[in-house]
C-alpha cells in the first residue's frame, strides 16, 4: 500500500513557511479559578475568562485541547455547554503518558493561566436517538457528564451503566444527581459485564449506544453489542492518544516532487516516518487531537483516526493528520512547501 506527497521540504525556510499554509489551532487564554483533587489520581481544573466573558458554547462530548507545559493533551468537556461562564476538565494523571496530565497534577495552580483551543465535537450524541445509553469506565465518564446534562435539559430518555474502582470514582456525585435511578453503579467487571449484556439486549429499536473508557473495555463494549445484534451506525465510542490505536498495516508515502518513497512501516506514524526522512511538518499535539499537523488531501483511501476533523470532513477526504491516520491501498497528500 502507498500515499504520494506532492513535495519535499529541503531547508528551514521552506518548512517555516510550510507553517504558515497549515490551519493553526485557534487558541484561548484562561485562568485556572478552582481545582478539586479529591478523588485519587484525579485533578477537576476549572476555567474561566479573565475578564469574566461568557466562553464559547459546545455540543456534549466535546474536548477542549490544553496546552500542559510542553504538551499538548485533549480532555473531555464535563459542564454544561449552553452558555458557559467556565469550562470544567477532570484529568488522569497518567505516569507513562506523555508527561501532560503530570504538569497538570503536579504544575499547576489556582491562579494560573492555560492556553487552550476552542472546543471539538466528536463524540455528540444523535438529536434524533429514541434513547441514549451510556456506558462508561474510569475516566471515561468524563465526556458523559456532559451528555447526562444535555438529557436532563431537553428531557432525553438516557440510561448510564458505569465501571469503576471504588477508591477512583470520578463525578459520581454528578452523575446520581443527573441520571438518578437510570445510573447503574459497579465498582467489578462481572457484575457490570453481566448487566451490560443484558441492557444490550433489552433497548428498544433507535436506542444509540455511546461509550468511552480504557481500550480494551471499549472493544469489548463494542463486541458485545455487535453481537447482541446492533448497528454500526448506532455505536459510538471515544478513544484519546496513539496508544489507544492499533499499530496498523505497513504503507508507502510516494514524494512527487523528489521522487523519493517512504515506507511507514506497521506501528510507526506517517508523520514519525516524514520526520525520520526530513519532511517537517508543523505539530503540537502527535495525538489527531489539536488539528497542527493537517495535510491536504488530494485522492485515495485514508484511514482517519484522528479526533479533529469532523465527520464531514474525513468524508470529504481532502484532508488528513498524519500523527495517528494511515492509508489503505494508495492515497495521494500533498505535503506544503
Amino acid at each position: 500500500m502507498s500515499i504520494t506527497v506532492a513535495a519535499e521540504p529541503d531547508s528551514a525556510g521552506a518548512a517555516a513557511e510550510s507553517t504558515s499554509r497549515v490551519d493553526r489551532m485557534p487558541t484561548m487564554q484562561l485562568v485556572v479559578t478552582a481545582i478539586d483533587s479529591t478523588v485519587t489520581g484525579i485533578r477537576s481544573i476549572t476555567l474561566a475568562d479573565p475578564d469574566g466573558r461568557a466562553l464559547p458554547g459546545f455540543v456534549p462530548g466535546s474536548h477542549l485541547v490544553v496546552h500542559a507545559g510542553s504538551n499538548t493533551n485533549a480532555y473531555s468537556l464535563t459542564g454544561d455547554g449552553t452558555h458557559p461562564t467556565n469550562y470544567s476538565i477532570s484529568v488522569l494523571e497518567v505516569d507513562d503518558g506523555n508527561g501532560g496530565s503530570r504538569w497538570l497534577h503536579n504544575e499547576l495552580a489556582v491562579g494560573d493561566t492555560l492556553t487552550v483551543g476552542l472546543p471539538r465535537s466528536a463524540f455528540a450524541p444523535i438529536a434524533r436517538a429514541r434513547k441514549h445509553l451510556l456506558v462508561a469506565g474510569g475516566i471515561g465518564i468524563t465526556p458523559m457528564v456532559s451528555h447526562l446534562r444535555a438529557a436532563v435539559r431537553w428531557g432525553r430518555d438516557v440510561q448510564l451503566l458505569y465501571v469503576f474502582r471504588e477508591e477512583a470514582a470520578a463525578h459520581l456525585a454528578d452523575v446520581t444527581a443527573l441520571a438518578r435511578a437510570r445510573a447503574e453503579l459497579f465498582t467489578d467487571r462481572v457484575s457490570f459485564t453481566g448487566r451490560l449484556d443484558e441492557a444490550l439486549r433489552t433497548q428498544p429499536v433507535g436506542t444509540h449506544l455511546y461509550v468511552c473508557g480504557p481500550s480494551s473495555m471499549i472493544d469489548s463494549v463494542v463486541a458485545s453489542a455487535a453481537a447482541a445484534g446492533w448497528p454500526d451506525s448506532r455505536i459510538h465510542f471515544e478513544r484519546f492518544g496513539i496508544d489507544a490505536l492499533d499499530a496498523g498495516d505497513p504503507f508507502r508515502v510516494e514524494l512527487t516532487e523528489s521522487g523519493r518513497s517512504i515506507d511507514v512501516p506497521s506501528g510507526t506514524s506517517m508523520l514519525a516516518a516524514l520526520e525520520e526522512a526530513g519532511v517537517e511538518v508543523p505539530n503540537l499535539c502527535r495525538q489527531g487531537v489539536c488539528g497542527e499537523c493537517r495535510i491536504p488531501l488530494s485522492g485515495g483511501s485514508p484511514i482517519h483516526r484522528d479526533l479533529y476533523l469532523s465527520a464531514e470532513e474525513k468524508s470529504a477526504g481532502d484532508a488528513i493528520m498524519p500523527c495517528v491516520s494511515r492509508a489503505a491501498g494508495g492515497c495521494t497528500l500533498e505535503v506544503p512547501l
